[in-house]
């Protein structure tokens, strides 16, 4: 049996942890500048991932007969 998205156990220390708990000082206004474009770079990627999925799941539902 599969479980469900919500039911899988999540990594600890993740990469997103991780960078909450950064030390922010060193860096210059310009590397941050920088950081803050790859970070929303990344928001991008990781919705796209997530709107992917989503529909992915939707249309097999849709073909097994299965309620969101």
């Amino acid at each position: 049996m599969q479980m469900e998205d919500d039911d899988r156990p999540r990594p600890r220390g993740d990469a997103a942890s991780k960078l909450r708990t950064e030390e922010l000082s060193p860096y210059s206004q310009h590397e941050l500048d920088e950081r803050i474009d790859q970070l929303r770079a990344e928001i991008a990627r990781v919705e796209a991932h997530r709107d992917k999925a989503a529909a992915h799941r939707n249309a097999a539902n849709a073909m097994f007969g299965k309620s969101s």
